[in-house]
């Protein structure tokens, strides 16, 4: 936001915007090679941790709202998720399904929080390690449950006519091995990327053409619907937050359950 607001050329331009955009995701260095986005990391990871530990430390019979809403939580993703998707064997991978989602979803929820503005899941190297932890894992389980015919059903797969095996085979390989993974990383680098860039370009905008309308006229009440778009978009960021992070865990647990039941 901050690259929008010192380029801006609000006398000529419509929308205050770096000559590239990718400029909003350049994080300086802090601390050597620390950057925001490592520290950012760490600091939602803490946020999660903080929130399991002060939630479950002292459990109370009459739970506080805090506790129910992180209950809530844990429930939901426990038994819909875990083992609403995969079965009863999902209660294994339910550590690992909360963990990303609450990693996800705090990340995502830095986009709209004061004086942060930036959701760490918009950087590609985040969503692809979590997409590649994720292949790893029901890749591993495939042949741990499975042995090789994890990998021959694929390729091969019986409960298709003969003459289309080849061809059917080709298409699960890469789904599988390939596409699976890259389509989990970049749906959801891509929505927060979208998101980041419209809130900042909007919200910029907006604040410059109000704060300098004594300077370009009339021009500067445009500035008000620049900021009213710009708020409507914050909330519903809020909403597509939560919601990429959700999708996320749900298709890793989806991806976990094919690997964990193939024949279903």
């Amino acid at each position: 936001m901050i690259l929008a607001l010192e380029e801006c050329d609000y006398v000529n331009e419509p929308v205050c915007a770096p000559s590239d955009v990718s400029e909003l995701f350049v994080l300086p260095n802090i601390f050597g090679q620390v950057n925001r986005t490592i520290i950012l990391m760490f600091l939602a990871a803490l946020i999660v941790v903080g929130l399991l530990y002060f939630a479950f430390r002292k459990p109370r019979l009459q739970p506080s709202k805090f506790q129910l809403s992180i209950e809530s939580i844990v429930s939901y993703v426990k038994d819909e998720v875990a083992v609403g998707i995969i079965g009863p064997e999902g209660v294994k991978y339910f550590p690992y399904l909360l963990s990303i989602f609450l990693f996800i979803l705090v990340g995502n929820l830095f986009e709209v929080t004061p004086f942060v503005n930036f959701p760490i899941t918009s950087r590609m190297a985040i969503p692809a390690f979590l997409a590649i932890v994720t292949w790893f894992i029901f890749v591993i389980v495939g042949f741990a449950k499975n042995g090789i015919s994890y990998f021959t059903d694929i390729v091969w797969p019986k409960s298709v006519p003969i003459a289309m095996r080849w061809l059917v085979g080709i298409i699960e390989f890469f789904s599988t091995f390939l596409i699976r993974p890259f389509s989990l990383a970049v749906r959801l680098f891509a929505n927060l990327v979208a998101g980041h860039v419209m809130l900042s370009l909007l919200l910029v905008t907006g604040y410059v053409f109000v704060t300098n309308i004594g300077e370009i006229g009339v021009k500067g009440a445009t500035g008000l619907l620049w900021f009213a778009l710009g708020l409507g978009i914050f909330v519903f960021e809020i909403l597509v937050s939560v919601l990429q992070a959700y999708i996320f865990t749900l298709l890793s647990a989806v991806y976990i359950q094919t690997s964990v039941h193939p024949e279903q």
